[in-house]
């Protein structure tokens, strides 16, 4: 039994049905340099989950067969631990699709991986950058000893390639998640403090700022209940719901792909083991995702999906709204 799912499963949240797929989001694996305490995907050095070069080719293949794919979104683990992650890279590229590497920017220091920040500038990848705060002790609590001056470090090195540059057509944003079971707050203030205080300390800029609520799953979820404080952080997320942020949620248009090539709802729903159903409650596999093949189709939820539908909302893209006016005074 995964850590939470027997505590999530029993849900009122609203039933949901998908449109069409526009972003298709890779896990490559699940193994990771860093074992953070925030991560859903219970990643580390010691995972072994890793998409072959033969499930690489079929999602290279599916690229070719539904033209309204236009975002490929790259994540793990960490994904450029992947030996197929530039091949990947460079066949969705050639094809037109924009492609997002989910990077911990400590990555860009480990063995081998010398020359990543320029592989990713050269194949014009956007960098979505996992920074949960922009204070040392913050980021180093969260995501072990050194993280923060290696995360400055990288965030420096692709800043000298011309990421997060006006004009320079190379994006990087970065990642904030809450330190723990509450809400992050308001993305447009939250957003203004880190732009300002990482040029006036560490000269870094960037694009924007994605702000991302804690799922209550894996790694995450299991701290909660050893805690006794899985029941209240729920409360907080169901209290919070906003009918509004339905229909910006990312399950409507995004289908998450497992190492293996099944398909999910969510990054969340695949940690859950809540695959997609197709005819006779038969799982769907990368090889058959075609043009039309889910739309329609009802979404698989949880408890856990209040996660992104409470207060400004929830998305691998960020905030889906502005923050109500209650949150705001409370940040």
């Amino acid at each position: 039994m995964r850590p939470t799912l027997a505590l999530l499963a029993k849900t009122d949240f609203p039933a949901l049905r998908r449109r069409e797929v526009s972003t298709l989001q890779v896990n490559l694996g699940y193994r990771c340099n860093q074992s953070c305490v925030h991560c859903h995907v219970n990643a580390g050095p010691n995972r072994t989950e890793e998409m072959s070069a033969e499930t690489v080719d079929e999602v290279i293949a599916c690229l070719d067969r539904e033209p309204a794919i236009t975002t490929l979104d790259l994540t793990g683990g960490a994904p450029e631990l992947n030996p197929h992650f530039r091949r990947l890279v460079i066949a969705a590229r050639s094809r037109g699709v924009t492609v997002i590497d989910r990077c911990n920017l400590t990555i860009l220091e480990e063995p081998g991986q010398d020359d990543l920040a320029e592989f990713l500038a050269e194949h014009r990848v956007e960098v979505v950058a996992s920074m949960p705060c922009y204070l040392e002790d913050n980021v180093d609590r969260q995501r072990g000893k050194g993280v923060f001056d290696a995360s400055i470090r990288g965030l420096k090195r692709l800043n000298s390639l011309g990421y997060g540059r006006p004009g320079s057509g190379l994006r990087l944003n970065l990642v904030f998640n809450p330190q723990g079971p509450v809400l992050p707050p308001p993305q447009a203030s939250l957003e203004q403090a880190y732009r300002a205080h990482l040029l006036q300390h560490h000269g870094v800029v960037f694009d924007d700022l994605f702000t991302l609520a804690n799922m209550p799953i894996q790694r995450f979820g299991s701290t909660l209940v050893s805690k006794g404080q899985f029941d209240d952080y729920m409360q907080l997320l169901r209290g919070a719901h906003r009918d509004e942020n339905l229909e910006q949620v990312m399950c409507r248009s995004l289908v998450s792909v497992d190492w293996q090539g099944w398909l999910y709802d969510c990054d969340f729903n695949q940690q859950l083991g809540l695959q997609i159903r197709g005819a006779g409650e038969s799982r769907i596999h990368i090889s058959e995702l075609g043009r039309g093949t889910l739309d329609g189709n009802p979404i698989r939820i949880a408890d856990h999906c209040f996660g992104c539908t409470a207060g400004q909302g929830s998305s691998c893209g960020g905030a889906l709204a502005d923050a109500p006016e209650a949150e705001s005074r409370a940040a």
